[in-house]
């Protein structure tokens, strides 16, 4: 395969490309991607041309380009996140049914909580996540579910590494996150009440795969009044995560998970 200078690989260099997309930058200019992706123009020029040409990206209104279809089907015929979402769903529209608030399902990604699903109500509230969006694992509830079931090297970086204060309700203190990661892990769910939105909570539980292991977590975001309305909402986000589990071949005791369907929404 083709080398650079630098000695990175021409397909280094188109990965490089492709993560300039995201939630907050869909299209983008050449000379932007460069920026992004840390290319002189003239290489991200020759790539985008060579990747519009193979469908992988495709222009877009202003001289910019965007993620074309091609590699949007591609991606989407991924086992894993084909095969979670899709027996995840069922499950979520009935919590969505409940709550009436954001129902949404990440997994981790490095020290991210990549989104994979998200239901959304015309008048629900603020929500800061999106599909095929990124959230840091510190300051979301999704997130401190999948850290405090991660590897311990994980739980290290993260708590080393300076976690970002996002409100003035973000727990960054080491000792702090620590308690808390311990506390979801003994409680079986984890509630981030304005930790990276000042106007929401978010709660999340874990979802297993059938060798007990916590491969995504399944949250509802809800707006902030104070922390005791949104916990009532905690029963039938379990209810749902342990029904995507035992639907996984998780080795969850007890009988079959409830279903929430037809159950009336709590107060507040």
């Amino acid at each position: 395969m083709a080398r650079s200078t630098s000695g990175e690989s021409v397909l280094t260099r188109a990965m490089r490309v492709l993560r300039a997309f995201g939630a907050g930058t869909p299209a983008l200019t050449v000379s932007e991607i460069a920026r992004h992706a840390d290319l002189p123009v003239t290489t991200a020029h020759r790539m985008v041309r060579e990747l519009v040409a193979l469908g992988a990206l495709e222009p877009a209104p202003g001289k910019r380009v965007r993620v074309g279809y091609q590699l949007w089907e591609i991606a989407s015929l991924s086992s894993p996140v084909r095969d979670l979402s899709r027996t995840a769903l069922p499950y979520m529209e009935d919590l969505h049914a409940v709550v009436r608030e954001h129902t949404q399902l990440g997994v981790l990604e490095g020290t991210d909580v990549l989104y994979l699903e998200r239901l959304s109500a015309r008048d629900a509230g603020h929500n800061a996540a999106e599909i095929a969006g990124r959230l840091p694992v510190h300051a979301t509830s999704t997130g401190l579910v999948l850290l405090a079931h991660g590897p311990a090297a994980l739980q290290e970086r993260v708590l080393g590494g300076r976690p970002r204060q996002h409100t003035p309700h973000t727990v960054t203190d080491p000792t702090d996150l620590r308690r808390l990661l311990a506390a979801v892990r003994r409680d079986g769910y984890a509630i981030a009440s304005r930790m990276i939105d000042p106007g929401a909570v978010g709660l999340a539980a874990p979802v297993r795969d059938r060798d007990d292991r916590v491969v995504a977590a399944l949250s509802v975001v809800v707006p902030f009044r104070d922390d005791a309305p949104a916990r009532t909402y905690v029963p039938v986000l379990l209810a749902a995560a342990r029904g995507i589990s035992r639907a996984m071949g998780a080795p969850l005791p007890g009988g079959d998970a409830i279903r929430t369907r037809g159950h009336r929404a709590p107060p507040g």
